[in-house]
């Protein structure tokens, strides 16, 4: 999300860092390519001229050019002013002592209305501790209560059917009734959809907030349809009062506009964006860090809560422990593979780092993809490998090479290459351990992150698959490498 932005907002950013010194034109300039930045971003014209004049009238502040670093301070200015755009801080769903707390779930059809109810009722569970029941109102089009059963079940959300009834206002009752006699402490009703915006659809809408009294009222929309879905959340707020937006389809949209214009035009913040097709494919709306990645300042603190979410904090401690011994095995590497795939797309979690570590370099979706396909080969070979290959792999020697290379449909030179990899990574441990390099990691990495993360990426992935993302199949020797290190120490011996 927001890659056009991004890189003209970057590339603008950069132009002021190298004018040397910097003036009032430089500024405007800038100003200038921002503008028409944010425009091409589809972002709400209005909502554009007063961000640049907003941006102008800080930086013309005398503080700025007597500071030592003034473009540094101009970016300060952009990123400030692009967090308060989108809303400043996260807005979370508030809960009260109600119960049932009832959130409405409103929208245009074919908005990702269901799937998202699916999606914010799996992240109220895991994340906030609720216990949610879902129902659908949508008695009109074919199929709607059954497809978000199917959500539900996808999700471990109990859904409340009656299907002796196709009165939207009887099901929200019989919900709520249900809800109250099982203990569900959120109710999130699925409303019904339309292809465009009718009055008989606002009334519905109305009726059902007046029986519920609904503590939050979220409109779905589709990210991709830039500010046609700022116009329709503006008709929704307009009649049924919303209190949240939730952007689906926002890893497609590399735009972004919508995300950017909707609070300033309804006046309500973006609390979920969808970025994915998985039912864990949901985040929190955080402007501050979105400002961040939109201006290479990375998203550390997301990419810790994605870490800590999908590592198994334990294991990882235990990998890191094996390597400050140097007993990091292969089949700890392995392990390693498995965890950090749930953490998605190479990709993704680069747009996550500051530029200064990744040195202003983006990994398109075809590196991402080659990266991909050279985790599940290196996978591949190791899944080949006999436990006490994986546990020693000094053992294997050119028979057993040959044997794994036709088991996992690689060549002896791959294999040949996975294990040359793996020596170089051992040895690198090695000096660590004996310059006293692990130990304060190991110290520094006790918090979770570095755990998880930190060992993942600093350890074994990080050197075996960042020494390139496409595996070298020049011939190597098929030979047994330990024995050849043997035969050198012999010969050295000798001449001694």
């Amino acid at each position: 999300m927001f890659e056009s932005l991004s890189d003209k907002l970057k590339n603008t950013l950069r132009n002021l860092r190298g004018a040397g010194k910097l003036t009032p034109e430089h500024v405007d300039a800038a100003l200038r390519e921002i503008r028409m930045a944010l425009l091409e971003a589809d972002v709400n014209y209005k909502v554009a001229k007063d961000f640049v004049e907003s941006v102008r009238v800080k930086a013309e502040g005398e503080e700025v050019w007597n500071g030592l670093k003034p473009h540094e301070q101009v970016v300060k200015i952009v990123y400030d002013e692009l967090s308060a755009l989108m809303g400043g801080t996260s807005s979370r769903l508030v809960f009260t002592r109600q119960t049932p707390n009832v959130v409405m779930i409103v929208g245009l059809q074919g908005s990702g209305k269901t799937t998202s109810t699916g999606k914010i009722s799996r992240w109220l569970r895991d994340n906030q501790e609720r216990k949610p029941l879902l129902v659908s109102v949508d008695v009109y089009r074919p199929a709607a209560r059954a497809q978000l059963k199917v959500v539900g079940d996808a999700v471990g959300i109990p859904v409340y059917e009656a299907s002796e009834t196709n009165d939207p206002l009887e099901l929200v009752r019989g919900a709520v009734k249900h809800a109250n006699e099982l203990g569900f402490d959120t109710l999130l009703i699925d409303t019904a959809g339309r292809l465009h915006i009718d009055d008989e659809l606002m009334v519905e809408l109305e009726q059902i907030k007046a029986e519920t009294r609904p503590i939050e009222v979220l409109f779905v929309a589709d990210a991709m349809t830039g500010q046609d879905a700022v116009r329709s959340a503006e008709v929704f707020h307009e009649r049924v009062g919303i209190t949240g937006v939730v952007l689906t389809k926002m890893d497609g949209d590399a735009r972004g506009g919508a995300a950017l214009s909707i609070r300033q035009v309804i006046g309500q913040p973006v609390k979920f964006v969808g970025v994915g097709e998985k039912y864990d494919a949901i985040e929190p709306f955080y402007p501050d860090r979105i400002a961040q990645r939109i201006l290479g300042m990375g998203d550390v603190l997301s990419l810790i809560e994605e870490v800590k979410g999908k590592i198994d904090e334990d294991e990882a401690q235990a990998q890191l422990l094996k390597m400050t011994k140097n007993q990091f095995t292969l089949e700890d590497f392995q392990r390693q593979l498995g965890q950090f795939k749930k953490l998605g797309s190479m990709s993704k979690l680069m747009k996550m780092l500051p530029d200064q570590m990744t040195g202003g370099l983006e990994m398109s979706d075809e590196q991402s993809e080659m990266v991909d396909h050279q985790m599940k080969r290196t996978e591949a070979i190791i899944g080949s490998m006999t436990r006490a290959e994986k546990n020693d792999h000094r053992i294997i020697d050119a028979s057993r090479r040959t044997r794994i290379a036709g088991g996992s449909g690689s060549s002896i030179s791959e294999v040949n290459q996975l294990l040359r990899q793996y020596e170089q990574m051992r040895k690198m441990m090695a000096q660590m351990n004996r310059g006293g390099l692990f130990a304060g990691m190991a110290k520094k990495m006790a918090g979770g992150l570095a755990g998880g993360l930190g060992n993942m990426l600093g350890g074994g992935l990080g050197n075996m698959l960042g020494s390139g993302s496409a595996i070298d199949h020049s011939d190597d020797d098929a030979g047994d490498a330990p024995s050849r290190s043997i035969r050198k120490k012999k010969r050295h011996k000798k001449r001694r």
